[in-house]
């Protein structure tokens, strides 16, 4: 069993940067694939960012590449994601979302295929 509360969301200027950060409860975390979502009211959910167990292997969409990192510090029981040059298209919830399946079964399968998801982070990108 597996609880994720996402935090460090918040309002920023174009080009800023912030650090979400994906806190979460279970001794087995470590073991588990995280991504980051996002959804904006205009939009459905889109994938952002995945890691792998030991952040070994990670995959961005399109959108993000460049921009932002996902990283993870299991000791921490915590996964971030670090987001620069912020464009205002970035505004969106942001949810993290862990799976018990390994990275590579994940990263193919719909968002459907995460076992547990947090409560979401506002983030707002002002002009």
């Amino acid at each position: 069993q597996v609880q994720l509360v996402e935090s460090g969301g918040g309002l920023v200027q174009a080009g800023g940067s912030l650090r979400l950060s994906c806190a979460a409860s279970g001794r087995a975390f470590s073991s588990y694939t995280v991504g980051w979502f996002r959804q904006a009211p205009v939009k459905g959910r889109e994938f952002v960012a995945i890691i792998s167990w030991d952040g070994r292997t990670t995959s961005y969409a399109d959108s993000v590449k460049g921009r932002f990192t996902i990283v993870r510090d299991n000791a921490k029981n915590t996964v971030y994601l670090q987001m620069k040059d912020l464009k205002p298209e970035d505004t969106a919830v942001y949810y993290c979302a862990a799976s018990g399946r390994g990275y590579s079964i994940v990263a193919r399968s719909p968002p459907s295929i995460f076992d547990y998801w947090g409560q979401g982070t506002q983030v707002t990108v002002s002009s």
